[in-house]
């Protein structure tokens, strides 16, 4: 087992619940808009914005373009007009709120910062990631933190890993790990860039793609066995 020093966390879904959060905002969100979000519309949007989040990893399209347009191309679908910059503004303001966190992520976090140097590495957008850092009380455990916003790349983009290695003081390529739940931003993001993987997969998706992580964990406790640190028990 290897000896790592540098560990990188995504956020969503892997340290905070995004799914909590989101389905939240949502909701209050549309009861704005006077609409009822069921659960077939849910499903519909959930594929509509993971496509566009694709895209943003891609490259192909912007953040701005995400977050300014998916509201309005979705309710259009259902023949209602709206500004979608407006509804996205108010989303986030939203998301913001949502700062759940998953189980065990605050007493891992706290353990390993003790010996690790710890960072953020998430896709998204800069002031609702910072506030539901804060919020959930893991912000200042981290010695900092990376929004793609921030950098102007995103993961799983070289340019990203390159933005944060370059900020990372003493930064050596074979002492880091990754741990996120993406296998298209944060795994291949990883291996783009040779350094470690692991996938953090609490329900044991199948891995239908070509990018195989170094190890996989269904829960984040398992974090402490890949990096062989025994807890004492009191």
């Amino acid at each position: 087992m290897k000896t790592y020093q540098t560990l990188l966390f995504d956020i969503d879904d892997t340290l905070l619940d995004f799914g909590a959060a989101e389905d939240l905002a949502l909701r209050m969100l549309f009861a704005d808009q006077e609409i009822v979000l069921t659960d077939e519309m849910k499903a519909r949007y959930d594929l509509l914005n993971q496509g566009l989040w694709r895209s943003f990893e891609e490259g192909t399209i912007t953040r701005d373009e995400i977050v300014n347009t998916r509201f309005s191309i979705f309710l259009k679908e259902y023949g209602k007009e709206v500004d979608g910059a407006i509804l996205g503004k108010k989303y986030s303001s939203y998301l913001a709120e949502g700062h759940q966190r998953i189980d065990g992520a605050l007493e891992l976090i706290s353990n390993l910062r003790q010996k690790y140097d710890l960072y953020i590495v998430t896709n998204g957008i800069s002031e609702t990631q910072y506030k539901r850092l804060h919020d959930s009380g893991l912000y200042s455990l981290f010695k900092d933190i990376f929004v793609s916003e921030d950098t102007g790349y995103q993961k799983p983009m070289k340019e990203y890993f390159d933005y944060v290695f370059a900020r990372i003081p003493h930064f050596s390529q074979e002492k880091t790990l990754i741990i996120g739940d993406s296998l298209s931003a944060d795994i291949r993001g990883g291996y783009t860039v040779g350094i470690d993987t692991c996938w953090f997969n609490p329900s044991m998706k199948s891995n239908n793609t070509d990018v195989i992580p170094t190890y996989q964990i269904q829960k984040l406790e398992e974090l402490y066995q890949i990096l062989q640190i025994e807890l004492k028990v009191v």
